[in-house]
């Protein structure tokens, strides 16, 4: 990780900076951006919500991660329920904590900070396992997850809006190092 600091993110004050490296990482729009800084404020009023960076000497974040304990009654819950029900998985809503969103800047992928992030904020749940959410097709990003432990729970996942399809990954806490 070479100069990259991983630490506590007071995520609402540097939303927009966030969202920048999310944008730049995962190609949305500024529409899109718009959109997501609203839930990303909403999701922080969650208990137990929390989030890490990763910066730069000079301040920069280059990365960034949040979750918080899962509740049946949100949104992402009641769309993968069913999903998570049809493959007889569904015990995996409860007593977990979700990985909201993890994003690294492409500029500084490849240099574990996407793993030093989830695994520092899974070291501090007080759940047995997490889950998340990734677009289903093989990428850098599942393959960090299965090395972390994490499994298919349910794929080909339809968000309303969203253009492709996800999978549900879980794992069991804590994360190896």
């Amino acid at each position: 990780m070479d100069d990259i600091v991983v630490g506590p993110l007071d995520l609402a004050a540097r939303v927009d900076d966030a969202l920048a490296v999310q944008a730049v990482a995962f190609g949305l729009t500024a529409e899109e951006v718009g959109v997501r800084r609203h839930i990303v404020l909403r999701h922080l009023t969650n208990p137990g919500a929390r989030a890490l960076g990763a910066t730069t000497p000079g301040g920069r974040l280059v990365g960034f991660v949040y979750g918080m304990p899962n509740d049946r009654g949100h949104w992402w819950s009641t769309v993968v329920e069913p999903y998570l029900r049809a493959t007889g998985t569904e015990e995996w809503l409860d007593d977990v904590f979700v990985i909201t969103e993890l994003h690294v800047h492409p500029a500084f992928q490849n240099r574990r900070i996407g793993r030093t992030l989830i695994t520092a904020l899974t070291a501090d749940a007080a759940e047995p396992r997490s889950i998340l959410s990734a677009i289903d097709v093989e990428s850098p990003a599942r393959a960090l997850y299965r090395k972390l432990g994490y499994r298919d729970l349910a794929r080909q996942v339809v968000f309303p809006s969203a253009v492709s399809p996800y999978v549900v990954m879980g794992a069991e806490l804590p994360l190896p190092d």
